[in-house]
């Protein structure tokens, strides 16, 4: 068994985009034969309507090759409508649902594997404040109603199924901003460990990760197709690959030579199914 996903994360489509690394994808993903293709938030720079339909052309033209997952970055939620209200949340998101449907965290269901989400991107919020006034609107949460329903999904499969969990904010500290994506990441960490996900799939911090939670889930942090890399690094998506009895991150690099992506680095991680399905093997979400 063999399920391939490409993972692409933050275009920033706006300002910020990079159209070369837009086409350049394109043509791409359909030879790296992916069965799903994920983007983890950020679609926009601004929220704006052209913004969005600039961001839909590009989900079009990858569903050419695979369905595609779409989930709400911290930049696609429209979060001054409804600052701290408690009701009528629904209105950060209307502009992103008109082009991306209302459902915020959706799955897709496969015969051998299950992609779940989960919204992190809530805007100006009680959840995700943090003591840190730039934080305002940045930070996400990760409240534990979404991570339980989530985690539900993953088990309601037959154990052999690749279980995948998307969320949009990076739960681990990044190595060159040394920030987390997201409010009380330790205890989102151990929320998501115990989810009994195979692989976790994030962006937000624009910056390729591949490493693994508590408990052995396997991390596909994507870089940005945008400018804005950190470090005046290349943008970078993922392919993650996931067998039997292994997982296989890997990057694909802008090459600014040749105008092409192409796969620079893969790293192996031993897939932890039988472990995972003991019950003394993972935590309880909470």
């Amino acid at each position: 068994m063999t399920f391939a996903v490409v993972h692409i994360s933050d275009p920033h489509f706006g300002a910020e985009a990079d159209l070369s690394h837009i086409h350049a994808v394109e043509d791409l993903v359909p030879d790296l034969d992916p069965r799903a293709i994920v983007v983890s938030g950020d679609l926009t720079q601004r929220a704006r309507h052209g913004e969005f339909q600039a961001a839909r052309a590009f989900v079009r033209e990858l569903e050419r090759s695979a369905p595609v997952m779409v989930i709400p970055g911290n930049h696609d939620v429209q979060w001054w409508w409804r600052p701290y209200l408690p009701i009528g949340g629904g209105a950060k998101y209307v502009k992103y649902g008109t082009y991306f449907g209302p459902n915020l965290a959706p799955t897709l269901r496969f015969p051998e594997a299950v992609i779940a989400s989960v919204l992190t991107s809530h805007g100006l919020a009680w959840g995700s404040l943090t003591p840190r006034p730039r934080d305002m609107a940045v930070k996400g949460h990760l409240a534990g109603a979404e991570i339980r329903r989530a985690a539900r999904v993953l088990r309601e499969t037959d154990p052999a199924t690749v279980r995948i969990l998307v969320v949009h904010h990076n739960v681990l500290p990044g190595a060159i901003s040394g920030r987390t994506g997201l409010a009380r990441w330790r205890q989102a960490e151990r929320r998501i460990a115990g989810a009994g996900a195979d692989v976790l799939l994030y962006g937000h911090d624009h910056q390729e990760v591949a490493t693994t939670l508590l408990g052995g889930t396997v991390v596909s942090g994507a870089g940005t197709l945008s400018m804005r890399s950190r470090g005046g690094r290349p943008a970078v998506f993922n392919r993650v690959v996931v067998e039997d009895d292994a997982i296989h991150v890997e990057f694909h690099s802008w090459d600014l030579d040749r105008q092409l992506f192409r796969r620079t680095e893969v790293n192996t991680f031993p897939r932890m199914v039988r472990a995972r399905n003991r019950p003394a093997a993972t935590a309880p979400v909470r």
